[in-house]
């Protein structure tokens, strides 16, 4: 059994969609470019907006993205973070997961000071040991960046960790810092995702992940 459980937040623990979506429209329009319908930007939930910003507006230019993100926070830090939901199930699994033992630890590429604040919204925050995340200035981005500041700020050992995420970028970062991925298939990320990302093991429901988790199978 994992010792050490290190979860994604956006598509893992709650639905985010709506906030993020808005606020990536909101930000597209305020500097003047056209904004796809809010279900045409699911994708964007999950990986670094700097990357996905630059992927919407097809430019390679880091001023561009980073006029986007300011204006996307303009709407997302008093409004959008708070338009989310935790998903059916979830605070019943991470109890169960402390239950048996296990540490848990929030690996988010959103920005740590919203990541803590949507813990504390939601009462999440007391399941979670460590929080970790993107910092606003870009110094720490990436989910593989993330996670090797969890791991080393917390002096864990990648043996006893397994990470659970719902897109390629947390099977990825995972794997970059030596440590195994389940995947789960009720966020924002598919199954053919995941598994070409090189998950270990795809989770259908929240409550299945309890079962994986504890369970006697390792999947390093």
């Amino acid at each position: 059994m994992y010792q050490h459980i290190l979860f994604d937040l956006d598509g893992t623990l709650t639905d985010s969609s709506l906030g993020i979506t808005k606020s990536v429209a909101h930000a597209l329009v305020a500097e003047g470019y056209p904004a796809p319908k809010l279900e045409e930007l699911t994708w964007v939930v999950g990986p670094p907006l700097r990357e996905s910003f630059l992927k919407l507006v097809n430019s390679t230019d880091v001023a561009v993205a980073d006029r986007l993100l300011a204006q996307y926070r303009t709407r997302f830090e008093p409004i959008g973070m708070f338009e989310n939901e935790v998903y059916d199930g979830i605070p019943d699994v991470l109890q169960a997961l402390i239950d048996h033992s296990c540490q848990l630890h929030l690996a988010t590429s959103k920005p740590r000071v919203y990541a803590e604040q949507i813990l504390e919204h939601f009462s999440l925050a007391p399941f979670f040991t460590t929080v970790a995340g993107a910092e606003l200035d870009g110094s720490i981005e990436s989910k593989e960046d993330v996670i090797r500041t969890l791991l080393e700020t917390a002096h864990l050992d990648r043996a006893t960790c397994i990470m659970v995420g719902d897109r390629e970028h947390d099977v990825h970062g995972a794997a970059a810092n030596g440590i195994a991925c389940v995947g789960v298939t009720y966020g924002f990320g598919t199954k053919s995702e995941l598994l070409a990302a090189g998950a270990r093991c795809i989770v259908d429901s929240p409550r299945d992940l309890t079962r994986v988790l504890t369970g006697p199978q390792r999947f390093d």
